[in-house]
C-alpha cells in the first residue's frame, strides 16, 4: 500500500509538469502524425526510384508495372493521411478543417507526379558517387552502400514535400537519415544534381543552403550559419552559404554565412573557416602545420619535421 502510495503521488506530480509545459505533450492529439508510417512511406518511395534494389520480392520485366502501381496506390492512400494530419497540426490558417483533405490529396498527386524527375536527378547523384569514387566497384554498390547516396535519395524526397507546403513530414525524413548516416541536411537546403557526399559522417547543410550541380563535399564539412542567437527572428532569412558549379569542399571544413558564396569551380581543402566569400577558381587551404617528433636516436632530442608530402624527414640522413 505504501509503494502505491508513492506512485499515485509520482503520477500527480508528472501530470503537474505537463500543466506546466503543455508544448512537450501530444495528448488527445487525434491528427499525431504516425513517424513509422512516414518511414515506411518513404521506404516504399525508394522502392520506386530504386527498383529491384530494397524489394523482398524479386522483380522481372512481367511483375515490374503491377509493383509500381501498387507502390504508388499504397504511397498514395497512406500518405494523404498523414499529410492531412500534418496539416492539422501545424495549425495552419490557410485551410479550414473540411478543406484539409482536399489539399491533402492535392499536394500528394503533386507529389507522386513528380517521382519521374525525382529519378533523373537522384540517377545524376549515382553516377556522381561512381565516377568519383575509385573505390566504388559499380553502381550496385553505390546503391547498395553508401550513406551519402542514402542521404540525399531521402533529402530530395523530403524537398520536394518541403516545397508542396508538407509541415513536419519532411524532417521526420531527413533526421531518419541523419540517425542512420550522420549526414543532417535539411530538407529546406536546395542542391542542384551530380552531388556527392563522399564518407559522409558529420556533414551538416543547412536550410538556407544553395548547391549547385557538380559539387562534391567530404565528411565533417559544415554548410552553416554565422550565428542563431536570434533564434526565430531568423525564420525566412537566408542564413547558410552558396556553392556554385564544380565546387569541393573537403573534410572538416566549415563554410559559414548567408552573405558567403563560394564561386565556380572552387576548393576548399580541409580545416578551412570560411565566413567570406570565395572567387571561382580559388584553392583555399590551411597553411601546413609543422609537425615535430622526438629524435630517439643518438641525437638525443632534436626535432625533425612531417613534410607537405607526408614523409619523415631528418637531418643528415
Amino acid at each position: 500500500m505504501a509503494y502505491k502510495k508513492e506512485i499515485d503521488t509520482l503520477v500527480g506530480e508528472i501530470l503537474e509538469s505537463y500543466g506546466r509545459h503543455p508544448d512537450t505533450c501530444s495528448i488527445n492529439m487525434r491528427n499525431r502524425v504516425n513517424k513509422e508510417i512516414v518511414i515506411d512511406i518513404l521506404e516504399e518511395i525508394r522502392c520506386i526510384v530504386f527498383p529491384g534494389y530494397f524489394e523482398v520480392k524479386n522483380l522481372n520485366e512481367n511483375s515490374i508495372e503491377y509493383h509500381v502501381g501498387e507502390l504508388l496506390e499504397d504511397i498514395s492512400y497512406r500518405l494523404r493521411k498523414q499529410v492531412a494530419k500534418a496539416l492539422y497540426h501545424a495549425g495552419t490558417k490557410k485551410f479550414t478543417d473540411e478543406e484539409v483533405p482536399q489539399e491533402a490529396e492535392r499536394i500528394v498527386k503533386e507529389f507522386l507526379n513528380r517521382i519521374p524527375a525525382l529519378r533523373e536527378i537522384l540517377a545524376t547523384d549515382v553516377q556522381a558517387a561512381y565516377d568519383g569514387d575509385p573505390a566504388a566497384f559499380n553502381t550496385d554498390e553505390v546503391i547498395f552502400s553508401y550513406p551519402g547516396v542514402f542521404a540525399i535519395t531521402v533529402n530530395r524526397i523530403a524537398h520536394e514535400l518541403h516545397l508542396l507546403g508538407v509541415p513536419l513530414i519532411p524532417r521526420m525524413m531527413t533526421e531518419y537519415a541523419h540517425s542512420l548516416t550522420g549526414i543532417d541536411i535539411h530538407p529546406g537546403a536546395t542542391i542542384g544534381k551530380y552531388f556527392f557526399i563522399d564518407h559522409g559522417t558529420g556533414v551538416v547543410v543547412g536550410e538556407t543552403t544553395e548547391i549547385g550541380d557538380n559539387a562534391k563535399i567530404y565528411q565533417g564539412v559544415t554548410l552553416g550559419a554565422l550565428s542563431t542567437r536570434g533564434g526565430q527572428t531568423l525564420r525566412n532569412t537566408k542564413r547558410h552559404p552558396t556553392l556554385e558549379d564544380n565546387v569541393t569542399v573537403y573534410s572538416g571544413a566549415s563554410i559559414l554565412g548567408g552573405d558567403t558564396v563560394i564561386g565556380e569551380g572552387a576548393v576548399i581543402g580541409s580545416n578551412a573557416f570560411i565566413t567570406s566569400s570565395v572567387p571561382g577558381g580559388t584553392r583555399v587551404s590551411i597553411k601546413n602545420p609543422e609537425l615535430q617528433f622526438k629524435d630517439r636516436k643518438e641525437r638525443g632530442l632534436q626535432m625533425t619535421e612531417l613534410g607537405q608530402e607526408g614523409f619523415w624527414t631528418k637531418d643528415n640522413e
